[in-house]
């Protein structure tokens, strides 16, 4: 394949571990929001919602490193409920 049939694509941005990091919190809080929703007991809920909390706290630290190198998060669905 010579190398003029590549189509040049949008330069590919540098992926940090803060940022997937970030990801992953998010991820991990959403999941146990719904297992705290769908718990039968209480005190299980309660743990679930904790652990969310914790989630949480760890999202917003990578954000806040993400910030500082001068990147805002992508595609943050808060941010972006926000604007309308």
């Amino acid at each position: 394949m010579p190398s003029s049939d590549l189509k040049p694509g949008p330069p590919r941005r540098r992926v940090t571990l803060d940022a997937q990091l970030l990801t992953y919190w998010e991820r991990e809080a959403a999941r146990l929001d719904a297992l705290a929703a769908a718990a039968r007991f209480g005190w299980i809920a309660r743990g679930y919602a904790r652990k969310a909390e914790r989630a949480r706290a760890q999202a917003s630290r990578s954000a806040e490193r993400e910030a500082v190198r001068g990147r805002a998060p992508e595609d943050r669905p808060e941010e972006a409920e926000q604007a309308v």
